[in-house]
């Protein structure tokens, strides 16, 4: 009896060895010394013990050991697999956000900006309470780039820390980089870390200067600001979008200057609804010609005047009106183009098949120029979903060959054009002055030096979706901002798809409801439940 257990034992553990050195050679990824031995060690026993009793009885043949080899295979199968699962599970990071709003997934802006971060960036959180949900916001920034890091601090236990960065309140929320520090936020128990405001931050901290952009007013434009006899008409989301974006947004008014500044990056006409006046015209002309970037957003039905300006860019607006009944089952009208096609350009380059919606627009006529490139950024779906509308004041909107144009059509075109110059160095003094040459324009010679430069001009058929309420929806935003950016020809600033605020899923309920609710879930279901069981058994018996 005493040998059979012996045998059992040693059977038993040289099992047990092999299983060790699998566990810990996949576990760990490293095939050293011990997880060798113990493999080694329990090869040799297990083919030993096999060995013996084999020559010892007909073991094989019997039932029980067949019973428990397929056990043991099973096992060390098992096993196997769980040793690789945890293997591929330290190795690889694969996640999957089943959300609706991709809630825990991070919008393509933020991990632009966190793969293309140049030097290392920290967030420090002052708050003793370590929230799962913060955590997980920071680990899915940490994933994106080796540069960011972040720490937790009790600003109590280290105060020398909380007075370098002024912290005057538990929750708060810095960046720190490059010697520089910015509050990001506020954190407690009501609001958690905000991927916009951090990533919104980040891009602003990385940012060395603040571009301006002017927005033209005096000719029923959008306002800027906000005003309480019409919200309806203001963009103050937009300047709130392009101030996050590190802009800073500016009225512009060419009547009492006719000049745009020489400080402009990007000057912006959203929606006007009078003529500009021709010396108006003429001072865009001029900044264009000297390497401006202009943003033009024109509705239908309105004629700004500003077609020569156009025309030297290929462009020309159609007075008709873009229809599409595609979006009619979502609750939208069919003077509300609904967009999923996209151009092959940085402004639109992200967006996929997404969404972006334009409420009553026209489309453009796009003809080429010589020197200047034009691409295509809004399509409208084809015949017969789309087309352009003449008779707008038709109660039944239907197209009419020959007056009407079919779809696709374009409601949005981003154009370049190089500007160049000549410049030659002219000594401001005799030869034998020791002071520097002044840079000055001159004719071409074999001495000068060209410089290029680049004007940009974006045109879109409609102002509508930069509207407040709209600007937030779907891609609205995120065109208009990003054309903003591909116009300010700063390369450090991201062309992608912001972070959009989570959707509230909240229920509010009286509180006459939440006790109708309790009541009926802690009583009225289960004694249904109970009584319909009783029924079934009653009947049965």
């Amino acid at each position: 009896m005493i040998k059979k257990q012996l045998w059992k034992l040693i059977f038993l553990l040289g099992h047990f060895l092999i299983t060790a050195g699998l566990t810990v050679g996949l576990i760990s990824a490293e095939w050293g010394l011990i997880p060798l031995i113990f493999l080694i060690s329990g090869i040799l026993i297990s083919g030993f013990w096999v060995v013996l009793q084999s020559q010892r009885s007909k073991w094989w043949k019997q039932r029980s050991t067949q019973a428990g080899t397929n056990a043991i295979l099973a096992t060390l199968a098992v096993l196997t697999i769980l040793g690789l699962i945890n293997f591929l599970g330290t190795r690889y990071h694969l996640r999957t956000d089943l959300t609706e709003t991709q809630l825990f997934t991070l919008a393509p802006q933020s991990k632009e900006l966190l793969r293309n971060l140049p030097q290392p960036m920290k967030v420090w959180l002052f708050t003793r309470d370590q929230n799962y949900q913060d955590q997980e916001l920071l680990e899915n920034y940490r994933r994106q780039s080796p540069n960011f890091k972040y720490e937790y601090v009790d600003p109590q236990a280290r105060p020398g820390l909380a007075e370098k960065f002024g912290v005057k309140d538990f929750g708060e929320v810095y960046l720190e980089f490059e010697n520089k520090h910015q509050l990001v936020q506020t954190v407690n128990d009501n609001e958690r870390l905000s991927e916009i405001r951090l990533t919104n931050r980040l891009q602003q901290i990385i940012s060395n200067n603040t571009a301006k952009v002017y927005f033209l007013q005096g000719h029923g434009e959008l306002r800027i600001t906000n005003n309480q006899t019409n919200t309806q008409n203001s963009i103050t989301q937009v300047v709130q979008g392009l101030t996050d974006k590190n802009f800073t947004a500016l009225p512009l008014n060419l009547t009492e200057n006719p000049q745009v500044p020489d400080d402009a990056t990007v000057v912006i006409i959203a929606g006007p609804k009078q003529e500009l006046l021709s010396g108006e015209v003429q001072a865009l002309e001029g900044y264009l010609n000297r390497g401006g970037n202009l943003l033009l957003m024109i509705d239908p039905n309105t004629n700004p005047k500003i077609d020569n300006l156009l025309k030297d860019w290929g462009v020309k607006l159609d007075n008709r009106l873009a229809i599409d009944i595609s979006g009619q089952g979502l609750g939208l009208g069919p003077a509300a183009p609904l967009v999923t096609e996209y151009g092959q350009h940085p402004i639109t380059k992200e967006f996929g098949n997404g969404i972006s919606l334009y409420p009553l627009a026209r489309p453009l006529e796009i003809t080429s120029v010589s020197g200047v490139e034009s691409t295509p950024l809004l399509r409208t779906k084809p015949y017969p979903s789309t087309w352009a509308e003449s008779d707008q004041q038709s109660e039944k909107l239907e197209f009419n060959e020959g007056k009407d144009l079919k779809g696709p059509l374009t409601l949005g075109v981003a154009l370049t054009r190089k500007l160049s110059t000549q410049v030659t160095p002219i000594p401001t003094s005799s030869p034998t002055s020791t002071s520097s040459p002044i840079w000055t324009p001159s004719r071409t010679n074999a001495n000068s030096q060209p410089r290029t430069k680049e004007s940009r001009l974006v045109v879109l058929g409609n102002s509508d979706f930069a509207k407040n309420g709209l600007f937030e929806q779907q891609l609205n935003g995120d065109v208009f901002l990003n054309s903003v950016t591909w116009l300010s020809q700063q390369d450090q600033q991201p062309l992608s798809i912001r972070p959009k605020e989570p959707t509230n899923r909240r229920i509010t309920m009286s509180t006459a409801k939440a006790n109708l609710l309790s009541i009926s879930s802690l009583l009225l279901l289960p004694f249904l439940s109970f009584g319909a069981g009783a029924m079934i058994w009653w009947r049965r018996r």
